[in-house]
Parts: C-alpha cells; structure tokens; sequence
C-alpha cells in the first residue's frame, strides 16, 4: 500500500541510505514495478513502489536493488543514453524527478513539488523532456532536467502516458478518453477525438503519422497523426483492459494485458495473437531492448522475458507472491514461514535450512485453509494452524490432522504443552497435540504468549463493533483466565510477547504500543508515532525489540521509550516478525514478503553533502554539548539525527527558528558518530568524534 506522510522537500539529493533488511521472497524483490526500460541488450532498469530501483547488467539473470526513498513511488524510467536517465513519481507529497548520470549507480532528485503524482516521462532528445500526470499535469525541460517548466494543458483528468515524435510534436492520452496533441514543443494542446470515455493507458508511435494507443480491450490507430482513430480489436478475445504497448518496427508491436497475455502484431495492428506468459497478473509495462528480446513488469513485482519476439516467456524472478502470516525458526538455520494462497492451492507452507537464502515450498494438508500460526519445539516436531490444528514429526516433510477448529495463534511452553487462542476460546494440550481441552471466552484472542509454564497472556478485542483490546492472564498453566482491566488501551490487540516473567509489550491498531513491568497487573502506553495497525512484536534482547506493521518496521533500543522506524524496502503489510540472535532477524508478510536482517536492522550511512547548505559542529571532538551552526537554518525545521559509524540510530532531534542549536551528547559512549543534518534548503552528513 502506499504510504502518506508530510515530508521536507529536497533539490538534488543523492541516494545515500540503503537499509539492510534484505529481500528473500519473492526475488529480486516483491515490491510493484511500474515501469521497464533497456539502453542495449544488457542494461536494465525497471522501478516501482517504495522508491525500488532496480538494475541489471546482465540482461536481468541478476539485479541490484537500489532505493530511493520509501516513501517514493517511482511510475516511469526513461533513458536518453547509456548513462543519462530519468525517473519520474511522486514522494508521498507531491512530484518527483530523479536522474542518473553514471549509468543509475546514483540518482538525484531534479525537482519536487506538490502534485497528485506523475505518471510518465519521455525525451524528444538528449535536453527536451516531457512529464506526464494527476490532473492533467505537464512539466517540459530544454536543459537535460536543470529546470523544469509548468506548461498548461487543459484538462483535469490524470494523463497516462506521454510519446513525442519529434522536439515539438507530441501526445499525451489520459482517464475519460482524453487525447492531447502540441504541434509546438508544449506551449499548447490540442484535444483529439478518441471515440471512448474509457481510459488511455499508453501511447506509441512508429512514425510521424501512425500512432496506437491502449483503450480498455481495444487498441486505437491513427495513420493520419491524430487526427482520426480506428478501432483494432481483432485477436483481443482475452483481454478486459489492455495496459502498455511498444512496437519494435513499422509493423511488430506488443500490448500487455491485466490477465498475464502479451498480444502481438506483425501487420500493423490489423490482427494481433495472444500469448499467456504463464503468469495471471497485470503487466503494466513492456519494452524491447531489439527485435527478439523483451521485458514486461507487474504490479507485485514480477519481471519476464521474451529472446524470441515474445513466442515464449521466461520468468526473471523466482518466489511465491502469496500471503505469509507467520514465521518461526527453531534454531539459526532452519526456518517455516505459513500463510494462505490466493490461487487454486488453499495452503502454503515455506521452508529454509540455510537461514533463508532459499525457500522451498512444503507439501500441506489439503484440507488446510488460512493458515495464520506456525510453532516448532525442536526442528522436527512442529505445529501450524489454520481451519484445523496439523502437526509434523519429520520437519514438515509430512503433516496430520491433530484437530478441527483451529486458531489465529499457538505457542508451546514445552514438547508436551501448548496453548491455541482462537475468536472465543483458547485451547490447551498437556499430551503433544494428541488431545485439546477448550475454555470459552466472549473474546476475539489473536495471539498467545508464555514467558514461563504456568505464565501466560493472550492479546485480543472485544467484537461486536466495539474492538476495544481486551488482555487476558493466567497464572496456573491456563487452569484459568482474568482480564487485566485496564487493559491500557481502546484499539485491538494483535501480538504480545514478554522478555521475562514481569515485562512484557503488546501491539495493536492505531499505532498501538503497551508495556507492562509488573507482569500485566498495570500497562502504561507507548508512542509508536505511527497510526498502522501493529500486527507483530518481538524481542531478541530485553532492551531491543521490533514491530512490524503496514510496511514500515519500528525498532526500540531502549526497552520501549523510544522508537525509531527502519527502512523496510516496501510498502508491502508485514505480519509476522522472528529473530534468531540479537541481530538476524526475519519478517514476512502480504504478497510473499520475506525479509531479513544480518546487522539488527541497522542502516549503512555516507557521509554526504547535498546542495550549497553549509552547516558546521562545534567543538569537534566533543564530550558534553555541540553546537551547529547554518547561515541559512532561520525560520527553517532542522532535523538532526545521530548514528553510530555502523548507521544505528541513537539520536532524533527536531529544531525551529534558530542560527544555532545544541545538542547535549554526554550521554554517548566515547567513539565516531554521523550527524546528519536536514533543512528544505538541503542534508549533510558530518563525522563527529565523541571523546
């Protein structure tokens, strides 16, 4: 999902985080992809949501994954050579415009401004560019993206796509049918007739007069430069919303399709033949890099390939998209993630004995549907539930029917004794799984938690429209279950865990965070910062700790007081997060989403100066109080966060209206930091050395 949020606008600033939770599932990486281009046989781009840039030099056998914000999302890639590109989108904010000038290894954001978004960008040459967007948006550049000018277009719908055929002669096709055509590089618009008030979703053409465009399951003509269109739709018996389209030649053109064909004509457009990529999803983009090889992209990530002008199509990228629900490791190596598929297969269970370097995809139950919890007490005997309880002894090599009736959560306190919550009830076994007694309770329970055997809590809400969290304790192995009143919050509860028998966190909707120190007899709220629903915590040391939510990890170093958010890589909703150790860590969620860190989530920071902002930090060495000083912070918000030389945050401070701020860093421990240091007019990232 994308995210919104307020953000400080920047001019010209280059990538320099790259967060260090890595993808595992789907490869190269699960985030939507809105956009392909080649510059030769080799050299790729595609890029999407979450500011996901990726590049292959390779002919996309491998990608490297480079990120641009994840607040970003990236709609269009354009190349005008082998080093010179532009990607255009929209912040969360308002308009993006990034370019590369070395081949996509940096990219710099050209220009920013509010807007609903832009959706396409194309050169007429090397210094002509054009972008498309919400709202009839128009943006024209003469200087290879230095500057970037409003033009006027004439209408509100949200244009599509944009395609020139010369400097000054170009169109741009939107929602409602709209057509417009310059016949002056932009300074004004003419609207066509397209005969449909269908949306145009993409725009080609092969010469000066003969143009295609995309409309709903029909692909329109001109052989006359736009000033009539006719309706090809011979071949299209597939289709109900045709997406993008490139032509290789006068007459070879190629249309994807929301349902994963790729059509192709050989006579202009007069007939086209469908081809299934094997593949039922949207791909929304498609480009040729020559006559026989391709690449089109989808919506959730998925890259294929044609080397023989698209008769067959090769998969570039591996994993399953489905949805994962939970994660557990028995020990460093072995791991099962669980989750639901959303094809014909009810089930799906994941496994990895190589600390998730690959995933290999189980045999299930067949009766098994929903699968939301998985639990192993050593790395043979495990548990998942779904709409029954199942149990394996072979590693999940096979699984049996222990129960019917499952559960959103399980947790065993030993090989023989675990606990299942379910919407009103929790179960318990005391023989292995082999029986299962039931309590009843007028309670939606989604998770269950033991910090020792006779200790545990169950996390929930109240139905019936009210959803206020409710939190349950027993104190005698679950012979019995109180309600903690109060339970420290009105939102629902989705996961509890506790690091020792009186300290204990639950998260829940609305940003919620609670903890308990007195083993649940009172909870005190935290501040997430956030308002995603919190479907997961974890605690791999009693200070450091992790929850997940709608695409965003927020981690803690001081035990819950505060909470910094880690940098994902997707917007993607995270359900499920496990650690090993104290840094590797691994979270899964929607669309097949496996994530791992090595480091505890720490982020790699550069030092790095952007713009003309000058900022200086005195004294430096430091082992009290530091000053910084900008000529230009007056009437700004300066933003100033401390990392340690590895990039783990330690210090978070926001600053209004002054020359100067100080900053007391008593506290640190003797070493090397990175300030970085962020105002509208630009960022720095300074050495500080703490003596």
């Amino acid at each position: 999902m994308k995210k919104i949020y307020i953000l400080l606008l920047f001019s010209h600033i280059s990538i320099f985080a790259f967060p260090q939770w890595k993808w595992q599932n789907p490869l190269p990486c699960g985030n939507g992809l809105s956009s392909v281009c080649f510059t030769d046989a080799n050299n790729g781009y595609t890029v999407g949501g979450s500011g996901t840039i990726l590049k292959t030099i390779d002919g996309g056998i491998t990608w490297t994954i480079y990120s641009s914000g994840s607040l970003n999302e990236l709609s269009s890639v354009y190349f005008t050579d082998s080093n010179t590109g532009y990607i255009a989108g929209s912040t969360g904010f308002g308009n993006l415009i990034l370019k590369t000038d070395d081949a996509g290894n940096t990219w710099n954001t050209i220009y920013t401004g509010t807007g609903g978004g832009l959706a396409s960008i194309f050169f007429s040459d090397a210094n002509n560019g054009f972008t498309v967007g919400a709202e009839g948006t128009i943006f024209k550049t003469t200087n290879a993206g230095s500057t970037w000018v409003s033009l006027t277009s004439g209408t509100n719908y949200n244009l599509n796509s944009v395609f020139f055929t010369d400097d000054n002669t170009g169109y741009t096709v939107g929602n409602n049918g709209k057509i417009l055509k310059t016949i002056n590089g932009g300074i004004s618009w003419d609207t066509l007739s397209s005969g449909t008030n269908n949306p145009l979703n993409s725009v080609f053409f092969t010469d000066a007069n003969t143009g295609y465009m995309t409309a709903w399951d029909v692909v329109l003509k001109t052989n006359n430069a736009g000033t009539s269109w006719t309706v090809e739709s011979n071949g299209f018996i597939y289709s109900n919303k045709l997406l993008s389209l490139y032509f290789t030649d006068a007459n070879t053109g190629y249309v994807t399709d929301i349902d994963g064909y790729v059509y192709k004509t050989t006579n202009a457009g007069a007939t086209w033949t469908s081809k299934y990529t094997g593949i039922d999803i949207d791909f929304v983009s498609i480009f040729f890099s020559d006559a026989n090889t391709g690449y089109a992209v989808s919506g959730i990530g998925n890259i294929i390939k044609t080397t023989n002008a698209g008769i067959s199509w090769t998969p570039l990228s591996s994993g399953t998209n489905e949805w994962l629900a939970s994660v557990y490791f028995p020990d460093a190596s072995i791991g099962y993630a669980v989750g639901h598929s959303m094809g014909n297969t009810p089930n799906l269970i994941l496994k990895t004995t190589n600390g998730g370097i690959s995933w290999t995809s189980l045999y299930s139950p067949q009766d098994a549907y929903n699968l939301s919890s998985v639990f192993f007490t050593d790395i043979n005997i495990g548990y998942i539930l779904g709409t029954a309880i199942y149990k394996t002894i072979d590693g999940g090599a096979s699984w049996n029917t222990l129960r019917n009736g499952g559960g959103f959560s399980i947790f065993f306190t030993n090989a023989n004794t675990g606990y299942v919550v379910g919407y009103d009830y929790i179960l318990k076994t005391t023989d292995a799984g082999l029986t299962w007694t039931s309590t009843a309770f007028n309670y939606a329970l989604n998770s269950v938690y033991f910090p020792d055997s006779t200790t545990g809590y169950a996390v929930g809400y109240y139905p019936g429209g009210t959803y206020f969290g409710i939190v349950l304790k027993t104190s005698d192995a679950g012979m019995t279950w109180n309600e903690v009143l109060p339970s420290g919050t009105s939102y629902q509860l989705n996961s509890v865990f506790f690091t020792n028998t009186n300290t204990g966190y639950a998260v829940g909707n609305r940003g919620t965070i609670i903890k308990t120190i007195d083993g649940g007899t009172t909870w005190m709220n935290l501040s997430s910062g956030s308002l995603d629903i919190l479907n997961s915590v974890f605690f791999p040391t009693s200070d450091k700790g992790y929850v997940i939510g709608e695409g965003d990890i927020f981690k803690t170093i001081d035990g819950g007081t505060t909470w910094s958010l880690d940098s994902s890589g997707t917007w993607n909703t995270l359900n499920s997060i496990f650690f090993t150790d104290s840094t590797t860590g691994y979270a899964v969620g929607d669309d097949g989403t496996i994530l791992k860190t090595g480091n505890g989530g720490i982020t790699f920071v550069q030092e790095h100066k952007s713009g003309s902002v000058t900022f200086t930090i005195c004294p430096n060495p430091a082992n009290n109080k530091i000053t910084i000083t900008g000529s230009k912070m007056v009437q700004e918000e300066i933003l100033v966060t401390v990392f340690t030389i590895n990039g783990e945050q330690v210090m978070n401070k926001q600053f209004l209206n002054q020359y100067q701020v100080e900053l007391d860093v008593s506290m640190l421990a003797k070493g090397i930091y990175l300030v970085k240091i962020q105002s509208k007019k630009g960022l720095e990232v300074k050495k500080l050395v703490v003596d």
